[in-house]
C-alpha cells in the first residue's frame, strides 16, 4: 500500500461514522492491547480483499474462524449504528454450515431489520475502505428505514 493511499484510508476511516463504529468494536475486542499501536486502517485492512487476492482464493473452501469473526463483527456494527439511529436495540443472529453458507439477520423487537443470505465467506471481503463503508452504511440505512416503517413490531 503506497502512502498517499494510505493517507486517503485513514482519512476516510476517521470520518465515516459506519467505519469509527467498526474500529470501535475491533477495538473493544483487544482485551490484552495487542493493536494499541495500529492505526484504524491498519486494523481494518482485513475486510479489503482485492480482485487479485480474492482470485487466489478458492471457489469452494470453509471459511475459517478469524473471517467468520470478522464477518460477525462486521454486522455487529451496523446493528451499533441502528441503534444509535432509531433507539431500538438490535440483536444479531448468525447461522452458518461449515461450508459458509448461511444467514445474517439483525433482530429489532420482533422485527426483523436486517435479512442477508450469506455465501462463500471464506471469500468475504471488500475492494476498498470506500466499499466497505458504503456497504456497511447501506445496510444501516435499510434497517433505520424498516423500524421507521414498522415501529411498534421494533418497539414490542
Amino acid at each position: 500500500m503506497n502512502e498517499v493511499a494510505a493517507l486517503d484510508d485513514d482519512a476516510l476511516v476517521a470520518s465515516n461514522p459506519f467505519l469509527k463504529t467498526l474500529v470501535k468494536i475491533w477495538r473493544a475486542q483487544d482485551a490484552h492491547g495487542s493493536w494499541e499501536r495500529k492505526s484504524d486502517a491498519k486494523l481494518l485492512s482485513e475486510y479489503i480483499v482485492t480482485k487479485e487476492e480474492r482470485k487466489q482464493i478458492p471457489i469452494i473452501a470453509d471459511p475459517d474462524p478469524d473471517t467468520i469473526w470478522r464477518l460477525e463483527l462486521f454486522y455487529n456494527a451496523i446493528g451499533l449504528q441502528i441503534e444509535a439511529e432509531s433507539k431500538v436495540m438490535i440483536s444479531p443472529m448468525l447461522k452458518m454450515s461449515h461450508e459458509g453458507f448461511g444467514r445474517m439477520v439483525l433482530i429489532g423487537g420482533r422485527l426483523i431489520v436486517v435479512n442477508k443470505q450469506l455465501r462463500d465467506i471464506h471469500r468475504f471481503g471488500f475492494e476498498t475502505f470506500a466499499k466497505l463503508a458504503e456497504e456497511g452504511e447501506k445496510m444501516v440505512k435499510a434497517g433505520v428505514e424498516m423500524i421507521e416503517q414498522f415501529p411498534e413490531a421494533a418497539r414490542y
